[in-house]
């Protein structure tokens, strides 16, 4: 039997009878047992997927994402959106967006059904993206490519291999051993978007997408099945003669659980996507600047040019800000937070860390030369009902301040932006 769990960031899992919520859900016993096999395999390799309180009852931490049960569930998590008011389906639809920025993927709108997408799981939605981008592929033309064939035939084509000949027994003379080239459909590539179709075809809930995805079998019949996905990931192309095939590989990524902290071990090879959310957001909003502002203003991710201190002359503690922005002989740091923040709460410090600002202390003096006059550090949390405009700058010293700006996410693709103070030097820069 299958079900679909929504829940999102923080949220508890049990085996119990509890009233569904986004933050409350209960599972069956398999998929709380898997999760939990699951978990220990993340801590292993250092992450931290949930925390197990008892025996009924996980804690999940800040991944969002969804993952499929061998057992038949499917565990959609999504943003913990600052507003109270934010329902299954918006937080489906900024997920959608945040996964979209962050890979660089374009979707395919095929028209005003789409915006129904979003009362079907995250899942569905994935889906539905790879099939399209697959029927536009094969529109496009699926590939052909040369591949060498050696074997051993009762009459000669192409080229004698006269090596193995010689070594021919007696009694095989009469066969030839000849090496020639054929048009194929079997090369890494088509193998892998094989694969994934075939997931899809077997997995999906959705009619149309069942539909859309057994006519698209029936087109690539002859094309195999990835063996070893890993070996055909790293043998895609990505030349110029393969720019038709770019925009489908993040698709076929997502569909064969490419996106995960750590390799799902055993033989389970369900559509499984996990992402940090903190990472998620700097990503996000990384893509949002770059799609706003100016080509003259150079942004640099995550920037390791700077250590905090030297020790026998090599750096200590790498520093590494999120972004980096380089404009008119001019260096402006910004760190970026997926926190709840306060703005009525100024006797509470608006709960911002300490440590935050110890760590964009330490980048100013880092990143920023010292004869640049009114440094500016810049701290990005999302925009909530309790944080809507930027705070009044802090002051480090009398050349060096941190502005607190909140980030828009938006209703829709393209409403996200980074809300400015006027009074910055940022602002006037990038207009």
């Amino acid at each position: 039997m299958t079900e679909t769990v929504v829940v999102r960031e923080y949220a508890k899992l049990t085996t119990c009878q509890v009233e569904p919520s986004l933050d409350c859900a209960t599972v069956s016993k398999s998929a709380f047992d898997w999760l939990c096999r699951l978990a220990s395999q993340f801590r292993a390799s250092g992450a931290e997927l949930l925390q197990v309180e008892n025996t009924q009852w996980l804690r999940l931490d800040n991944f969002v994402g969804i993952l499929e049960t061998p057992c038949g569930t499917t565990l959609e998590i999504l943003p913990k959106h600052h507003d109270a008011d934010s329902s299954k389906e918006v937080s489906r639809e900024l997920l959608a967006r945040m996964i979209q920025a962050a890979l660089d993927l374009k979707a395919r709108q095929v028209g005003v059904a789409d915006i129904a997408l979003f009362q079907m799981p995250l899942s569905e939605w994935v889906r539905h993206q790879f099939l399209h981008a697959l029927k536009h592929l094969i529109r496009c033309g699926v590939k052909f490519d040369y591949l060498r064939i050696a074997e051993e035939q009762h009459h000669l084509r192409g080229q004698l291999d006269v090596v193995r000949q010689l070594r021919q027994p007696p009694d095989r003379c009469h066969y030839f051993h000849t090496r020639y080239d054929t048009l194929s459909l079997d090369f890494p590539e088509n193998r892998l978007i094989k694969s994934a179709l075939l997931l899809v075809a077997k997995s999906t809930r959705e009619a149309a997408n069942w539909r859309l995805s057994h006519e698209l079998l029936q087109v690539l019949a002859e094309i195999p099945a990835s063996r070893e996905f890993s070996l055909d990931f790293n043998a895609w192309r990505h030349g110029q003669l393969m720019a038709h095939y770019a925009p489908i590989l993040p698709w076929c990524q997502l569909v064969l659980g490419r996106h995960l902290p750590v390799a799902l071990q055993g033989q389970w090879h369900g559509m499984s996507m996990l992402f940090p959310m903190e990472k998620l957001f700097e990503r996000f909003v990384e893509a949002t600047l770059r799609r706003d502002i100016p080509k003259t203003v150079q942004i640099t991710s995550q920037s390791h040019e700077s250590y905090l201190c030297q020790h026998n002359g090599k750096g200590f503690f790498n520093l590494r800000p999120d972004l980096l922005m380089e404009y008119g002989g001019r260096c402006v740091i910004l760190d970026i937070k997926w926190k709840r923040f306060a703005e009525q709460a100024c006797g509470k410090k608006y709960n911002i860390s300490q440590s935050d600002f110890y760590q964009i202390f330490a980048y100013g003096h880092k990143y920023i030369l010292e004869d640049q006059v009114e440094k500016e550090l810049v701290l990005i949390y999302p925009k909530s009902a309790t944080f809507t405009a930027p705070l009044a700058p802090f002051s480090f010293n009398p050349n060096m301040s941190l502005w607190v700006l909140p980030f828009e996410m938006g209703s829709k693709a393209g409403d996200e932006k980074l809300i400015l103070s006027d009074r910055m030097h940022l602002t006037q820069a990038i207009g």
